[in-house]
């Protein structure tokens, strides 16, 4: 999930509001990121102050510096205190002359990104986004807002338990998110796919815990210094609460990890037997460098590239993966990031008007953003880690689905590696299913592309939902 670029994770660490200056304008644009998706907002701009909504992200009236509308320019940036001066976001508008639309670019870690907006008439609200599946109260059954602690990492992490309103104790499910900061809804670009996938589950005779990952909303501890090995001791912690619910049967307790989730989830399994079943939603069956060569050029083919112009856009890349998992040092791997750039940006239609001088600063702010995160704890983890080491050790039952349109994680490089991991060690107890028309967020789409998933209402499958339910019901010894 972390093919979203790097302003979503910028964007998503601000906090605090501010009200609107008197006289101010609203705008409502969209961002033109990496991979097609589009980033709607709305700014509300005075003279010299302002503030940004940001609904995909949950980031409402969120204060912006530097802000100037005059000499027919609309400039504002999002900081982030704390953070390198090249993480900011500048947006820097040019206002057409009928005053009503304005174009022009965001600028963040060496990066432009094309930004549009029109001018919002006075009392206009910005189209919102329909999200049908969202529950609606009354609820057939309860939900708490609960806390757990892993004590082996000194964490507290806060979620929600909901329990069916049928007589008990119930079988139950951790859900498992997947990679990048995410809440207990594992919100993204507008949609809360744990939401609606825990409603669906409950009202189907299943509790339901999802939680907040690490240092994100209620729970403590740091996302930034984890790994997919601190994630599953975080699962097994959440098993632990479950166990001592008097309305959740201890034996009947199992996981569903989405996308990183499908490879927490048999991390889980293959050292504990507390762990009942396990629902790999989009996991990997194949090391993560291996993933994101696949994922990359996928994705390319469906911006409209041929396959040979989408090999050789990741060629670069998939050699700076190589020398991550082979050891390569932070100076080696900035001087790769930097090689990479120049020749991205010497290709693109804007390098044929810069010198050379150019060429190279904006190739160092590139890599100087980028080499905290891909030399990461949790990338160089992400990288090397091989799902099969676990899945092979796996004996509890076990339902892995992906869809047939996911261009993130590839069913047909992913599921028979699954299968084939878990039938030699000997798992009597598998389902495999990939499911037609369906993306990385299982939801039914055109063509799997990402800049799909913030337009497309629907936030899950109906199929999908009801095909995990059943299973999971089936597994439990509940009776449809």
């Amino acid at each position: 999930m972390r093919v979203i670029g790097a302003i979503l994770f910028v964007i998503m660490s601000l906090f605090g509001s501010s009200a609107g200056a008197a006289g101010a304008v609203s705008w409502a644009g969209s961002v033109e990121l990496p991979g097609g998706i589009l980033l709607e907002f709305t700014v509300l701009l005075g003279d010299d102050s302002g503030t940004i909504s940001i609904p995909m992200q949950g980031a409402m009236d969120v204060p912006l510096s530097d802000v100037s509308t005059a000499d027919g320019r609309l400039r504002f940036t999002i900081r982030m205190e704390g953070a390198p001066e090249s993480t900011h976001a500048r947006f820097d508008l040019t206002v057409a002359d009928d005053g009503r639309t304005a174009a022009g670019l965001l600028r963040q870690g060496g990066g432009e990104f094309k930004v549009s907006a029109r001018r919002l008439d006075e009392g206009e609200t910005p189209a919102v986004m329909r999200r049908p599946q969202e529950p609606r109260p009354p609820f057939p059954y309860e939900s708490h807002d609960v806390t757990f602690r892993n004590d082996a990492a000194g964490v507290t992490l806060a979620g929600t338990l909901s329990i069916p309103g049928t007589p008990g104790p119930h079988p139950a499910v951790v859900l498992i998110s997947g990679s990048g900061p995410q809440d207990r809804d594992e919100s993204i670009l507008g949609h809360k796919p744990f939401l609606v996938l825990s409603d669906h589950l409950v009202r189907r005779g299943i509790a339901v815990l999802r939680h907040d990952d690490r240092g994100v909303g209620g729970s403590t501890g740091s996302f930034a210094a984890s790994t997919s090995d601190d994630f599953a001791t975080d699962a097994l912690a959440a098993i632990a609460y479950l166990k001592q619910r008097p309305e959740i049967d201890a034996g009947r307790i199992g996981l569903a990890g989405h996308s990183e989730g499908g490879i927490v989830a048999p991390m889980c399994a293959a050292q504990s037997e507390d762990v009942a079943f396990i629902v790999l939603l989009a996991g990997t069956g194949v090391p993560g460098a291996e993933i994101l060569e696949v994922q990359g050029r996928l994705i390319a083919m469906a911006m409209g590239k041929s396959e040979e112009e989408a090999r050789q856009d990741a060629r670069g890349s998939v050699e700076i993966y190589r020398s991550i998992t082979d050891g390569g040092t932070r100076q080696e791997i900035l001087g790769q990031i930097k090689s990479l750039a120049v020749r991205q940006i010497q290709a693109s239609p804007e390098g044929l008007t810069l010198s050379p001088e150019e060429v190279d600063h904006r190739a160092d702010v590139v890599a100087n953003s980028n080499i905290d995160q891909v030399m990461s704890p949790w990338f160089i983890r992400f990288l090397r880690l091989d799902p099969r080491e676990y899945l092979v050790r796996v004996k509890c039952p076990v339902l892995a689905i992906n869809g047939m349109v996911d261009l993130q994680v590839h069913h047909e490089q992913n599921l028979p590696e699954i299968e084939k991991a878990l039938r030699a060690g000997g798992n009597q107890d598998v389902t495999i299913v990939a499911l037609p028309g369906l993306n990385h967020l299982f939801q039914r789409c055109e063509t799997g592309s990402p800049s799909e998933y913030s337009r497309i209402e629907e936030t899950f499958s109906p199929e999908a939902l009801e095909l995990i339910a059943s299973w999971i019901r089936q597994r439990s010894g509940l009776k449809d």
